[in-house]
């Protein structure tokens, strides 16, 4: 099904329009099928996202200014996050040693643990563009980089 036959609008405004719904809307088709997994880890998508951080670093820390810097969802409260995950044991916070007003977060071997786990899981989000070939896949990728791209105001 098309965008207009899911949300059941016949006419938009401009192409732009609809581009800029259709975004969306499959955004939150994603965020539903990887909630549906995570939910399923006791975990949130954010909280994965820096275990996921966590484990790239692994075995050195990270600081949680670091971590901010390369989520997806930099609204998101990386502190808030990392105490949540300290509480579950699937990571262990410090006072660094050279800065103490900074905090070394490290991933635990729970945490770890919990990710080679859900690894097969997670891969299981490919199902979501398995209808795109690899060209349309890169095609795609331009294309929603393109659109973070800052534009020319003159």
């Amino acid at each position: 099904m098309g965008l207009a036959e899911d949300i059941q609008q016949r006419e938009f405004k401009s192409e732009h329009q609809k581009t800029i719904l259709n975004i969306i809307y499959t955004y939150n088709h994603i965020i539903y099928e990887m909630n549906v997994v995570f939910r399923e880890m006791d975990i949130t998508r954010q909280q994965y996202n820096v275990l996921r951080i966590l484990r790239g670093q692994y075995p050195n820390p990270a600081s949680i200014s670091l971590i901010k810097e390369r989520m997806l969802d930099k609204m998101s409260d990386a502190s808030r996050i990392v105490q949540r995950l300290s509480k579950k044991g699937l990571i262990t916070r410090e006072i660094s040693e050279d800065d103490r007003r900074s905090v070394e977060v490290l991933i635990s071997r729970k945490g770890l643990d919990l990710l080679s786990e859900t690894d097969e899981k997670v891969h299981g989000f490919d199902h979501l563009v398995d209808n795109l070939d690899v060209e349309e896949a890169r095609q795609l990728n331009d294309l929603l980089d393109k659109l973070r791209e800052p534009v020319a105001v003159i």
